[in-house]
């Protein structure tokens, strides 16, 4: 069971009509509790960077309990975002720190927020990109974006390159709106189904930054 996180930053409906699109299950857990036994968490979300201060810290104790034990984790948009270090947006939240780096505001050469489709190029192979070809478009709406660092495995630009898909271990990101990006958003979301149902999700530990 894959359980889909609620702290009131939208888009969970579209989400969860996505995933039933593509037959996953998927629930709501209630409380950090019920996080005991999933096999894969998503954490969606559109936003301010601030609305994540609603994950308290039994939240993030959970969530990063069972990513430590090897449940594999995707973040969409803001949910992306919140597995970094932190965002220039909101400095006084932290992130889930499982990937290092910073979220900051997208050069404003162009249009900001960028809202609309862009293409993402593949940097290199990756679970989330299986079944999809470099040049594919996805749709995006933000104004705050990721570095494109080591964990990054498929960027775009706007104004300036960013992480448009990143992966460690069994920790996933996706800054655009897979849900709302036709067939080859739901392909990505069965790539991540596929990495829950099949067990592949790496060893403990191997997920998330070094702590050291």
């Amino acid at each position: 069971m894959i359980a889909l996180i609620d702290y009131g930053a939208g888009n969970l409906t579209s989400v969860r009509k996505a995933l039933a699109a593509i037959e996953a299950p998927v629930f709501t857990p209630p409380d950090p509790a019920a996080l005991a036994n999933v096999e894969g968490i998503i954490v969606p979300g559109v936003g301010h960077f601030g609305a994540t201060a609603a994950i308290d810290a039994r939240w993030r104790a959970a969530l990063l309990d069972r990513v430590a034990g090897g449940v594999p984790l995707l973040g969409i948009c803001l949910g992306l975002q919140y597995l970094f270090d932190g965002s220039d947006e909101a400095p006084g939240e932290p992130g889930l720190g499982l990937l290092p780096g910073r979220v900051t505001l997208l050069p404003p050469t162009l249009k900001v927020p960028h809202v609309g489709w862009n293409t993402v190029q593949t940097r290199r192979p990756s679970r989330m990109l299986e079944g999809i070809a470099t040049g594919t478009s996805f749709y995006f709406t933000h104004s705050y974006a990721a570095p494109v660092t080591a964990d990054c495995v498929a960027e775009t630009t706007h104004s300036a390159p960013f992480a448009a898909i990143v992966e460690r271990g069994h920790v996933f990101g996706a800054q655009f709106h897979p849900e709302k990006s036709s067939d080859a958003g739901l392909q990505l979301l069965r790539n991540f189904v596929s990495v829950v149902a099949a067990g592949r999700a790496a060893p403990a530990g191997s997920a998330g930054r070094d702590r050291q």
